[in-house]
């Protein structure tokens, strides 16, 4: 699980830093702030991290040398501009100190690279940023990421997009539903998500005719006598299908382009994070899957072929060869969605 901090820009004024703080709460877990600031949390389920000794997280100088007596939840600063700073870092995850904040303010990538490699399990990493577009960077650098990155905000724009970092690393729940009807329905326009990964076994998207019942269709990797595996491959079904993506918003499948993200899940339910390579839809043969889920019904379209797989908590499928009876997972949710976001308490009936 990664970690968002705040920070808060010091030049706006209190009203927009108490407005922020608010909005904070449902993604971030730690607000960066100064003393005099610190009265603008309370009431908040948000920790605070400041030079003030009762802070939730107290911030260290390390000028003043810590010595023997590290607090519990105690991090210290360091701007990164060279191999020396890099260093500085190292040696910090030798004294037991919990989380180091780096801003790079020169290089971005490099410096987290070798931080990343070499301080891995021995602190927590944050990265400092100043966009949401360096803090993507900073939770993707050397696969692995930061631990988590300290986001400076001057205005709620700024936080708008960061449940997408919220959501990274999190288990979906996916439950089996019971086939209860496979028909072939003749052709229609479908749609291939290739990826910029490499996907396992097990692994594939979240989509359906509803985004209320969600199945989970495995890439292409596994070999057969007529095809190489295409593991960067998900032949996800038809334009009108939804998918689910980053910060547990659904897409259309025909909305997909080149570039964009897209989230990745296993038979485990755990997720990550990848990117669009390109999308192929061609006109193919079609199959109609229809399941039950504790006395709900939902449907699934795809590619009539061998080489499009169901998931199940053991294995996986070919639609080809599916039939009534067989168990396949699905993410199933309550309520609507308004433009992919999820409604709960909105009434919708979907068929």
């Amino acid at each position: 699980m990664k970690e968002l901090w705040l920070r808060l820009d010091p030049n706006i004024p209190q009203a927009r830093k108490k407005e922020l703080l608010q909005i904070a709460e449902e993604h971030f877990s730690v607000a960066v702030l100064s003393p005099e600031d610190l009265p603008l949390a309370s009431g908040l389920k948000l920790k605070t991290a400041s030079t003030e000794e009762h802070s939730d997280i107290r911030i260290l100088s390390t000028r003043t040398g810590m010595g023997n007596t590290v607090p519990k939840n105690a991090a210290v600063e360091v701007v990164v501009k060279d191999r020396s700073d890099e260093e500085k870092v190292l040696q910090l995850a030798e004294t037991g100190i919990r989380y180091v904040l780096v801003k790079c303010p020169n290089w971005k990538i490099i410096p987290l690279e070798n931080l990343i490699a070499r301080t891995r399990n021995k602190i927590t990493l944050l990265a400092d940023v100043v966009s949401k577009a360096d803090a993507q960077i900073a939770l993707q650098t050397l696969e692995l990421g930061v631990d988590g990155v300290v986001l400076t905000a001057a205005s709620p724009t700024d936080l708008e997009g960061v449940d997408k970092f919220d959501a990274q690393g999190k288990n979906v729940a996916l439950v089996g539903g019971k086939v209860v009807g496979v028909r072939q329905i003749g052709p229609g326009a479908r749609v291939c998500i290739d990826t910029c990964e490499l996907l396992e076994p097990g692994e594939g998207m979240l989509v359906g005719s509803q985004s209320s019942g969600l199945f989970l269709v495995e890439a292409e990797v596994h070999g057969n006598p007529h095809i190489e595996p295409r593991p960067f491959r998900v032949n996800a079904g038809p334009v009108s299908s939804y998918v689910l993506a980053p910060g547990l918003k659904t897409r259309y499948l025909a909305e997909m382009k080149a570039g964009e993200e897209i989230l990745i899940v296993s038979r485990a339910g755990a997720t990550r994070t990848g990117h669009v390579g390109r999308v192929k839809i061609e006109r193919r043969p079609m199959v109609l899957v229809v399941t039950e889920v504790n006395n709900r019904t939902f449907s699934l379209i795809l590619q009539n072929a061998e080489t499009v797989r169901l998931v199940s908590t053991a294995t996986s499928t070919p639609v080809s060869e599916l039939k009534t009876g067989d168990e396949v997972l699905l993410r199933v949710e309550e309520g609507g969605r308004h433009f992919g976001t999820l409604v709960a308490a909105e009434m919708v009936i979907e068929r």
